[in-house]
């Protein structure tokens, strides 16, 4: 099940009008434009972010509630917004400072993060979406964390284009500026951005222009968006319709 959202002002000339439900939803009756490319957050879109470090933390005799998991991420945010260190080295630090865990089980922790669980539709869902527009990673990480993520999807995405590889992080401007001059493709409605998360990903990509695309995973943060799903295979169904219709 997916849904066309009216989320706000900046995107009532592509899709129709505003809701007044509260969280900004309102089925319409529009046509989609076609995706030329696919960009995706990883940690939480596409891999299990809570649940996999949840675990990773239990190994080391600690646990994670919420509280502990927003404190962690907002951490990281922080770190992101300053002088460019790697994900590994922001992501242990992160565990260091709100959790007091030992600096090498961090780090162990943040080195291995690819390894962590795919949600079960990832695999399929990219896999069907690549079939329809190359499907590009824009990601808060770094190059050894693509290798074990694609290791565990069992195929190449279409390209891995991370932080460590640019030198800053989502939502910096030059981040989005970069992927769009390596993909070789301009900001608008046919390129397509898929996330959990709303506050470093698709509020920046829809003042860019972008169709923004919201996957319902069980820690997200709600925001505008074009469209909602509940996961990538319901989004290939969407990307299969909009690509058949007649421009």
């Amino acid at each position: 099940m997916w849904e066309i959202a009216a989320p706000s002002r900046a995107a009532e000339s592509l899709l129709a009008r505003r809701s007044g439900d509260s969280r900004g939803y309102h089925p319409v009756v529009a046509r989609l434009p076609a995706p030329r490319l696919l960009t995706f957050d990883i940690f939480g879109t596409v891999l299990d972010w809570r649940g996999g470090l949840g675990e990773a933390v239990r190994r080391h005799g600690l646990e994670l509630d919420e509280r502990d998991f927003e404190r962690v991420i907002d951490r990281q945010a922080e770190e992101e917004a300053g002088t460019y260190r790697s994900y590994i080295e922001i992501a242990a630090s992160s565990l260091i400072q709100t959790l007091r865990m030992p600096a090498a089980a961090a780090r162990g922790i943040a080195a291995s993060a690819g390894t962590w669980p795919l949600f079960p539709d990832s695999a399929d869902g990219l896999r069907s979406l690549m079939r329809i527009a190359p499907c590009v990673a824009t990601t808060n990480s770094d190059l050894a964390h693509g290798k074990q993520v694609q290791d565990q999807l069992g195929f190449r995405l279409s390209g891995w284009i991370c932080a460590e590889d640019l030198r800053c992080y989502k939502p910096a401007p030059e981040f989005w500026v970069a992927v769009g001059a390596r993909r070789r493709v301009p900001f608008g409605p046919h390129w397509w951005h898929v996330s959990a998360y709303a506050d470093y990903d698709l509020e920046p990509a829809m003042r860019l222009g972008l169709t923004c695309v919201f996957v319902e995973r069980p820690h997200s943060r709600w925001g505008p968006a074009a469209i909602r799903v509940p996961d990538l295979r319901a989004l290939a169904s969407v990307a299969a319709e909009a690509a058949a219709s007649p421009p």
